[in-house]
């Protein structure tokens, strides 16, 4: 008789939904398919995390805490952070994706887990304030807007990868080249 491992089937049901929520959105998504993929009933998925809405609001959050951990916000080396972020979204491209498919399904409306979104980005917010503070970063833009406009200038390429392509090339020294214009940009939006 098998043993059951209610963590491991959580494990394969995340890690179901994540891939099923890039490629389909919460609309698209099917929870019959993750089920499938993960090798588990679909009442497993209701017990464990509740309706589809549900479960794609974890996916997100917890893709969400992984980067923030990953690759947190660094005033005394912009560019550094820049750089990482965009290896970071290079490496794990569905976070993007599933942030896209949360702003076409919910557009401004409040979303759910909401306010645990707007803790992790105070603490971002407030380090981009304390290199303000500190006079490593311009206070000519405030901090919760300054975090906005580096976070879409390093996550655009990832975003619109054929554009990427056809503006500035697709071959390996492009995309370095690339890498260090939008880091001269980051590093000049900051400067005092």
């Amino acid at each position: 008789m098998a043993v059951r491992d209610p963590e491991a089937t959580k494990a394969r049901i995340f890690e179901a939904a994540v891939t099923e929520f890039a490629r389909h959105g919460i609309a698209g998504a099917r929870i019959d398919r993750i089920a499938a993929e993960a090798k588990a009933n679909k009442q497993l998925i209701y017990a464990y995390f509740g309706n589809k809405a549900e479960l794609f609001a974890t996916v997100l959050e917890r893709k969400m805490l992984d980067l923030a951990e990953s690759v947190p916000v660094d005033p005394d080396d912009i560019e550094g952070w820049v750089d990482r972020l965009m290896d970071y979204h290079a490496a794990h491209p569905e976070l993007l994706r599933l942030l896209f498919w949360e702003g076409l399904e919910y557009g401004t409306e409040q979303l759910p887990h909401e306010s645990g979104r707007q803790e992790h980005y105070v603490r971002k917010v407030a380090t981009l304030k304390d290199g303000q503070d500190r006079g490593v970063v311009t206070d000519a833009i405030p901090p919760g807007d300054l975090l906005f406009l580096l976070t879409a200038l390093a996550n655009w390429t990832a975003v619109v990868p054929q554009m990427r392509r056809i503006l500035t090339g697709d071959a390996e020294e492009d995309t370095a080249r690339l890498h260090a214009s939008v880091k001269e940009a980051a590093r000049r939006l900051v400067a005092r």
